[in-house]
């Protein structure tokens, strides 16, 4: 299993683009009244029929030719319904996959989130081909990133850029720090 729960976010979105998706939402939203961890991971990539959604559940099936099993999924949802969570997955072919992980916000058993920061940073550098929009939310506090904006305000400048890069780096540090105020996820 992962050691933290940015690990598993990476691995979904990395399917996402895999996929084909050109947008790639993210949703972290810790919830203290509820409880709750909830990590919504949405794409517009190639989608699965509900027979391949039924298989990337099953640790001993993968679509990669590198490996004989995709312990990811299973995994991710095993960590989120041991902590009292849930784990859904809906796809449409042509349309998109919606990935939902809820988890005990406070349970023992739940990972860290762990560096979500670099895990985001990583993808938008990366990734510069897919559009990524990313909120944090704790509570009734929030922020979003929306690289479509990024690309608007840049033009042909990549994030790659070391300037841009550790721009895009310290605005989702700060943005981050400044939501959690104080508060662990």
């Amino acid at each position: 299993m992962m050691p933290e729960i940015s690990l598993n976010v990476l691995d979904v979105t990395e399917n996402s683009t895999r996929a084909g998706a050109s947008l790639v939402q993210i949703r972290i939203q810790a919830d203290q009244k509820t409880d709750t961890l909830t990590i919504r991971i949405e794409d517009n990539g190639c989608g699965m029929t509900d027979e391949q959604v039924k298989q990337v559940i099953d640790p001993f099936f993968t679509t990669r030719t590198t490996r004989k099993v995709g312990l990811g999924i299973p995994f991710y949802k095993y960590a989120a319904e041991s902590t009292g969570g849930s784990f859904s997955i809906q796809s449409q072919v042509g349309v998109g996959t919606v990935v939902t992980a809820v988890f005990g916000l406070s349970h023992i058993d739940r990972m860290p989130l762990g560096d979500i920061t670099s895990t985001i940073h990583t993808l938008i550098v990366y990734h510069p081909e897919t559009d990524f929009v990313y909120t944090y939310q704790v509570d009734d506090r929030s922020f979003t990133l929306d690289t479509r904006e990024l690309k608007e305000i840049l033009g042909d400048v990549p994030f790659s850029e070391p300037e841009v890069s550790q721009y895009i780096s310290e605005f989702l540090t700060e943005n981050k720090e400044e939501v959690d105020q104080g508060v662990v996820i």
